[in-house]
């Protein structure tokens, strides 16, 4: 250990769950190793940046967690919601929308996403205006209820929700805002996301919702392309390379972030380096206290589907501080986490946490029997 934990967190004793994301899922369309204008199968999976850190939080690291989203109520709907039963999300949050049969008025997220392979980048078609989570309102759950009453300990929530519809960045407030009045922790993963932005006010826009949402964070995640797009933050060296985020560039960065920013008790963001779409430079900084901590990195890791590995390091960033292990532990977590879901297909992790702590270890590839 070198230190204490920096988020105090409810005791799990009373509390209905012990984290809660808010955001949308949606049913990612997959045509594995082929491409997505050629393709004559698909595989389907759910997926969503806020969601993807419960499914990681439940499945591989077995805490209970639940979902807040909304549905159009078809068979559509009801396939998102068998898969999350199967990552063993909780969906006793999640709205049902009277579907109209065309989906003129709402409907369900879909996400084409092909991996990629050596030069050629993964690729992702987002078909998701007038779905049920982006047409949310901040009423339309009790939040004082859900942290006040239910209890949750961790909240977890982020821009891609925020930016998904004119409303959604209140909800997120209402929640984030309600979650902290209880006693919970928030975190937020900046996640800034160009498309989103576009039509709707673009980067100003962004800065603006972003600044105004971080006021109720605890732990603040993202690369550095969040804190610049999404917060206004100057990353030094930050420029259009594919050459990731250095340690020293984050930390003369993260230096203007907590000035400006004292509430905040973590701040941590992934290390990536394309080298190619299957190979990559990988680690983690975090920040707390006024040091920063690096994860071992990785270099050259070997890639099956980089989607949902930031989702996957915050799922174990997470997890290590729900579990009161100290910055430089739980960051550990989250960058062993994250190289291990990109071993797999699929939005959400499959790693176990027994290997998850192999590779925290110092444990590598070599065969299990």
């Amino acid at each position: 250990m070198t230190g204490g934990p920096v988020v105090t967190t409810r005791p799990p004793d009373g509390c209905r769950w012990d984290a809660v994301a808010l955001g949308e899922v949606m049913l990612r369309l997959d045509p594995g190793e082929g491409r997505i204008r050629t393709a004559r199968q698909l595989r389907v999976w759910e997926g969503g940046g806020e969601y993807n850190v419960a499914r990681g939080l439940r499945k591989c690291f077995g805490l209970r967690t639940a979902v807040v989203t909304a549905l159009a109520d078809n068979e559509v709907g009801r396939l998102v919601e068998d898969l999350i039963c199967t990552g063993g999300v909780d969906t006793a949050l999640v709205r049902w929308v009277p579907y109209d049969g065309l989906g003129r008025s709402v409907r369900n997220g879909l996400n084409f996403t092909e991996r990629g392979f050596g030069v050629r980048g993964a690729v992702g078609v987002s078909d998701r205006g007038h779905t049920a989570a982006s047409l949310m309102r901040p009423d339309d759950v009790d939040w004082d209820h859900l942290f006040g009453v239910d209890r949750v300990r961790w909240l977890h929530t982020g821009g891609i929700f925020a930016a998904l519809g004119e409303r959604t960045a209140d909800v997120a407030e209402a929640a984030m805002s309600a979650a902290r009045r209880h006693g919970t922790v928030v975190s937020f993963d900046l996640n800034y996301r160009p498309s989103l932005w576009r039509d709707f006010g673009g980067p100003a826009r962004a800065r603006e919702v972003n600044r105004r949402l971080v006021e109720h964070v605890d732990v603040l995640i993202g690369n550095e392309e969040d804190f610049s797009a999404a917060l206004g933050f100057e990353v030094p060296g930050l420029d259009a390379s594919l050459t990731g985020l250095d340690v020293d560039a984050f930390a003369t960065m993260i230096d203007g972030v907590v000035a400006e920013l004292p509430h905040l008790s973590v701040v941590a963001t992934t290390l990536r380096e394309v080298r190619s779409a299957t190979r990559n430079d990988w680690g983690a900084v975090a920040w707390a206290g006024g040091r920063l901590h690096r994860a071992t990195p990785r270099p050259d890791l070997e890639i099956l589907d980089r989607v949902g590995g930031g989702d996957s390091f915050a799922s174990g960033l997470v997890y290590g501080l729900l579990g009161g292990l100290d910055v430089a532990q739980a960051v550990e977590y989250g960058a062993a986490h994250g190289a291990l879901a990109m071993t797999t297909p699929g939005d959400t992790s499959m790693a176990t946490l027994a290997e998850v702590r192999r590779l925290v270890d110092g444990g590598g590839a070599r065969v299990v029997r």
